[in-house]
């Protein structure tokens, strides 16, 4: 029996163990086993919609045990926390239910094959007072915990017989990457629904505020400078406010300080700035990492020093190329970077079955597109479509964006499942609030 184990539930991992399970459901010699801290998956790329209530989280999340089912691999709940390489184990700690009482025992569970692909983290960067008072946008939990609060605050302010002051109602997101900014837009609209519910205690216009602070001289850095004078033109007509050129030294609870000494006084902190991979990856089980915990890797993706190991996804730093063929540095931690190294993964896993020599992975750059919900969508298709580097907006951009999530369904679910999804989507839309109210 040759064990696959994968660790990670992301984009990545449960696209790959949705490919194995079906690949060899027939073969006895064969198990395929999927772990995460989860009992469902999202794809990562729509946590600013579940924060900003534009999308039920409901209509989109993914039973692993149900995956699992369906595609002939087995599911294993529980977090990673230790990896033994000499006797090929890892243990898992103990899952617990809500209230703190053990659903199951310490696991442990021998691999012949290791993939590590457990995503990342928002990285901090050491700054004062972020782990106590900014949330953030890691996972499902902190998605539906941050739209809880935005709700609650809109109600409080509408019951309150006090005036709304500065600080109330105002959101500061830190980080005008993709997250920092399709958060903002999509905020911008979703507040508004939420106040035209009923909230008259409310004046959007003049209560609602969102800030954008950014450390660089420009917001959207991945994008060309001209998209991102575009993007932050917009953001500027719809009322957020964006800071560029603005370093945070301190989160407080009553706001934000800038290293210019400024006060940016708001009732919800938003950190989205920077990312790593888990604190507990450093140096795991003796293997080598970098500077932001990622696994270091050949551009095989195998680990430097286990090639039983191997990691892909963000906690990864695989070798990125340049178009010369010289040392370019890491693949970007993007979800076409993940959903490609899955890809190429699971070719890797059939030619070692098959003990002949693995190939290296080349990572392909199609673009980046930025979602600005109903307003816009921005973005730049690069030289592996078209043969040179393109901006594009509007219409065709958001399709192209909504492309993005129907290939990863179409990964995991098959053709007749995402076609099924997404009507059934579209029918129970008619019958809701446009904005989740609770």
């Amino acid at each position: 029996m040759h064990n696959i184990v994968i660790v990670g539930g992301g984009a990545g991992g449960l696209e790959l163990a949705t490919r194995l399970g079906k690949a060899y459901r027939r073969s006895k010699d064969i198990n395929v086993t999927l772990v995460d801290k989860n009992r469902t998956h999202i794809w990562k790329p729509k946590l600013h919609e579940i924060a900003s209530g534009s999308m039920d989280f409901g209509d989109h999340e993914v039973d692993y045990m149900a995956q699992a089912h369906w595609n002939h691999f087995t599911f294993r709940i529980g977090e990673l926390r230790g990896l033994d390489r000499l006797n090929k184990t890892i243990d898992l700690a103990p899952y617990t239910d809500v209230d703190g009482s053990p659903v199951t025992p310490v696991q442990k569970i021998s691999y012949d094959t290791l993939v590590i692909c457990i995503g990342s983290l928002s990285n901090d960067f050491g700054t004062k007072g972020v782990k106590d008072f900014a949330l953030r946008l890691e996972n499902q939990a902190d998605a539906k915990f941050f739209h809880s609060k935005m709700v609650n605050a809109c109600i409080r302010a509408h019951h309150q017989s006090d005036t709304i002051d500065q600080s109330q109602l105002h959101v500061v997101i830190i980080g005008a990457g993709a997250t920092g900014v399709e958060l903002a837009a999509e905020l911008h609209r979703t507040t508004r629904e939420v106040v035209a519910f009923g909230l008259s205690g409310i004046d959007a216009d003049k209560d609602l505020k969102i800030s954008l602070v950014e450390a660089a001289d420009r917001i959207l850095p991945a994008l060309t400078p001209r998209l991102s004078r575009a993007t932050e033109h917009l953001l500027s007509k719809l009322g957020v406010k964006v800071m560029t050129n603005s370093k945070v030294m301190e989160v407080m609870p009553e706001g934000v300080r800038l290293s210019d000494g400024q006060m940016i006084e708001s009732e919800l902190v938003v950190w989205a700035a920077g990312v790593k991979a888990p604190d507990f990856l450093k140096n795991f089980g003796g293997l080598e990492t970098n500077k932001l915990n990622q696994i270091v890797v050949f551009n095989t993706l195998q680990s430097t020093l286990d090639p039983d190991v191997f990691a892909l996804g963000d906690c990864a730093a695989c070798p990125c190329p340049d178009e010369d063929g010289g040392r370019g540095g890491i693949v970007p931690p993007r979800a076409q970077a993940a959903h490609q190294q899955a890809t190429h993964m699971f070719r890797q896993i059939k030619r070692r079955l098959a003990h002949q020599p693995l190939k290296p992975y080349r990572y392909k750059d199609f673009g980046s597109l930025v979602s600005l919900g109903k307003f816009s969508t921005v973005g730049n298709m690069m030289g592996g479509l078209i043969g040179k580097n393109v901006m594009i907006e509007g219409y065709f951009a958001k399709l192209m964006y909504l492309s993005l999530y129907k290939l990863h369904e179409l990964s995991i679910h098959g053709f007749l499942k995402t076609m099924l999804y997404t009507l059934a989507r579209l029918l129970t839309k008619q019958a809701n609030p446009t904005v989740k109210l609770h």
